[in-house]
């Protein structure tokens, strides 16, 4: 079976980019979860590239481990002999994971890597020192007609990251900056919309925690030439202004006229005053997104809140505290960092509770302006409706105030 399974993987051949520039990773149509935290409803790739010069080669970056083999023989089947160097842009295994398989197979290969990375590379796979070479930012290293210069980019998004430009062919290796977890068979992007969903899905899920130094490394390579993007996930980008123009409107644009209610509901009652405020909203010209954290994929409410200037989150009371459900997407929310401006709560709880402070006290990281709640006992009454229509009121001044609407 292991056999059949691993025949089906090589059927994705190495793809020539340009001439002796090659993809050489792997395809995972499988995967579902990565992190054991973030979703995966298209799959992934791990993206190594094969470059070649005149006198010199070069890989940058291997595979996760499970699919190690695959990018050995790919290299087999390129006739790979040598390699001269093999580029880390970043330490976590999916792009590091077979370091040691690779190393061993060219013993003659250098571990090319920022000071930081190296560090981080012996911790985890306990490579020998001396089979590395650091480099620092803006070094070259010239392969034969071919250089690739490195540009340090911590915290893309991890603090020892850098990106690979190859000079000559203005081909930007960015590792996990611009990518996008898809499994496709294309090389390059080919349906906009689709990529341009799972870009920014990735972003949210991994770039925008890191929203303020996202902005300085976008800085940092505005003046490169660059006709290819090659990231370590997703397809490749011979058309680089279309993910650049929506790293920078996600990073650095307002957020937008928009709510995004997470919520959860034991009983109805919290579910009842959600449907209240969505229309409430809607009629006052918000737009609004809802997700039933029972059933919603994280992802996509990650997504969401890219664009959202309010977070309204809603939540019964459980033993005196928010749902667990609701609390696990606060902490996400927190981690996150959303560019919002404002939020509230809303729900219900039987006896008492403080569910509202302890979710407020969740959101430390967060720099938003927090919206009277509206919290009630049992099913809502009439006046509780005309609490909720006082907040969209509320939400919808404010995001005039604001500029946003």
């Amino acid at each position: 079976m292991e056999q059949i399974s691993l025949s089906i993987r090589r059927n994705m051949k190495p793809r020539e980019i340009k001439k002796d520039i090659y993809c050489v990773g792997a395809i995972d149509w499988d995967r579902r979860l990565f992190d054991s935290l973030i979703p995966l409803p298209d799959g992934t790739s791990y993206n190594s590239y094969l470059i070649k010069g005149s006198q010199k080669t070069a890989l940058i970056d291997t595979v996760n481990p499970p699919m190690r083999d695959v990018l050995l023989d790919n290299l087999d089947q390129l006739n790979i002999k040598h390699i001269d160097y093999v580029i880390f842009n970043h330490a976590e295994p999916d792009h590091s994971g077979s370091i040691r398989e690779v190393l061993e197979k060219y013993p003659e290969a250098k571990a090319v890597c920022t000071p930081r990375c190296k560090g981080m590379l012996i911790d985890r796979f306990m490579v020998a020192e001396e089979r590395f070479k650091t480099v620092e930012d803006k070094e070259t290293i010239a392969l034969g007609g071919r250089t690739l210069e490195f540009i340090h980019a911590p915290w893309v998004h991890w603090p020892e990251t850098m990106l690979t430009y190859l000079q000559e062919e203005r081909i930007l290796f960015p590792c996990d900056f611009f990518g996008s977890h898809l499994a496709l068979t294309d090389m390059y992007v080919r349906d906009a919309g689709q990529e341009y969903e799972a870009a920014k899905r990735y972003y949210a899920e991994i770039m925008m925690p890191f929203r303020l130094q996202i902005q300085k490394n976008l800085e940092k390579i505005k003046d490169y030439k660059i006709d290819i993007i090659a990231p370590s996930h997703g397809p490749m980008h011979d058309k680089p202004q279309f993910i650049m123009e929506a790293y920078h409107n996600w990073a650095y644009d307002e957020p937008g006229n928009i709510v995004v209610i997470p919520f959860i509901s034991m009983h109805g009652s919290t579910r009842k005053m959600v449907a209240y405020l969505v229309e409430a909203l809607s009629r006052r010209g918000v737009t609004v997104k809802q997700y039933d954290l029972a059933v919603a994929d994280i992802g996509k409410l990650a997504g969401s809140l890219v664009d959202a200037a309010t977070i309204v989150i809603g939540t019964p009371t459980v033993l005196t505290g928010p749902h667990p459900v609701v609390a696990h997407a606060a902490f996400l929310a927190n981690a996150l960092n959303p560019k919002a401006k404002f939020a509230s709560i809303i729900g219900s709880y039987g006896w008492g509770g403080k569910a509202v402070e302890q979710i407020a006290a969740m959101l430390p990281n967060l720099k938003v302006e927090i919206i009277a709640p509206v919290v009630i006992k049992g099913f809502p009454k009439e006046v509780d409706f005309q609490a909720l229509d006082n907040l969209a009121d509320t939400i919808t001044r404010k995001h005039k105030d604001a500029g946003l609407a």
